[in-house]
């Protein structure tokens, strides 16, 4: 029904009985929706909707029915040009969601139709249908809901990450004091579990204390309300002036690691140099990672996610599933800050 909307908007000269045989040919699987960026610029104003034909998956490839896609903000900053030396335009935005498998092109073995899978290694689940290489798609557990399957991937694996890299620097000494930015946000929570569970001591590092009061309910360990604590080392998802005067106080010897920019900004290059020595810095891309790791490590990983969604410490809470067609709304949601979780996309 949301299709059939969908066109009666796009469409308003058209007839009813029009409108009736463009969803029948939508219906029947020739034409798709899908969102395409063909400028950078605001989300909200650059990301557009459009009816395009499914195309047909090749050697070694499989085409896939998009199920759910999740809307994070590594969806969001590479429509802004924040990264515009290596995002090709147009393209369609999406890196995580769940699908089913629907066609196989010739050569694929090893993944069969009607399987769920989830494809990585590229933008593009928001659309109706995807054309992904078999070797970046790897199969869901059948107890896992759409839902949770969706968001297995990005955050889950980015904290393995980052748990791993603090672990390195540290090499396997424990009980360090290590701050997470953002902390009460979906991969922050995740963070503060996998560093307790891995022997460090987790402070909460949040903006206000409505947040903190709310992350208390989760949490019963050090949360710190717009201060910089002492720390042995710092995971960061804002960047900027907050990030700044955290790097300023990590101790000697420890570890600064940003995953991201929330505020749109990088920290002061000049004073990263000035405390090289002292403190090791790094930015962790998980797409790095991903394209560099054989599969078989990459499907070890999805296991421990899929465990920690079923233990409930890697799951994520949902806010709104919307409908491809009512991508706007899902946009404007996504800057709500009364938003109480992530947002889904049912192409």
């Amino acid at each position: 029904m949301a299709v059939h909307v969908y066109i009666a908007k796009r469409y308003p000269d058209f007839a009813d009985r029009d409108v009736c045989r463009l969803f029948h040919v939508v219906s029947r699987g020739k034409i798709m929706l899908r969102a395409v960026v063909r400028a950078f610029g605001d989300p909200r104003q650059v990301i557009g909707l459009e009816e395009t034909e499914r195309g047909t998956p090749g050697s070694g490839e499989v085409e896939i029915r998009i199920r759910r896609a999740a809307v994070n903000p590594s969806d969001l900053i590479p429509v802004t040009g924040a990264y515009r030396s290596r995002t090709a335009l147009p393209f369609v935005p999406g890196f995580e969601g769940v699908g089913e498998i629907v066609r196989l092109g010739a050569g694929v073995s090893g993944l069969a139709i009607g399987q769920r899978v989830l494809p990585i290694g590229a933008s593009g689940l928001w659309q109706g249908h995807l054309i992904r290489p078999a070797e970046w798609c790897f199969a869901v557990p059948d107890d896992l809901a759409d839902d949770q399957a969706a968001m297995a991937y990005v955050n889950p694996l980015t904290a393995f990450r980052l748990v791993d890299a603090v672990s390195t620097h540290f090499r396997g000494t424990t009980g360090r004091r290590i701050g997470v930015t953002a902390a009460a946000s979906a991969i922050g929570k995740m963070l503060l579990v996998l560093l307790a569970e891995a022997g460090f001591q987790p402070v909460a590092l949040v903006r206000s204390a409505a947040t903190a009061t709310r992350l208390a309910e989760s949490f019963s360990g050090e949360i710190v309300t717009a201060s910089t604590p002492a720390l042995d080392a710092v995971l960061d998802a804002v960047g900027g002036e907050a990030g700044n005067a955290l790097f300023r106080n990590i101790r000697p010897g420890g570890a600064f690691i940003q995953y991201g920019a929330l505020s749109g900004a990088q920290l002061d290059p000049a004073l990263v140099t000035a405390r090289r020595e002292e403190v090791a810095f790094s930015f962790l891309w998980l797409r790095n990672w991903v394209h560099s790791a054989p599969r078989a490590t990459i499907a070890a990983e999805f296991d421990r996610s899929f465990t920690g969604i079923r233990a409930g410490y890697l799951a994520s809470a949902i806010d709104t599933v919307f409908a491809l067609s009512e991508l706007p709304a899902a946009l404007a949601r996504q800057d709500d800050p009364s938003r109480t979780g992530k947002l889904l996309i049912a192409p």
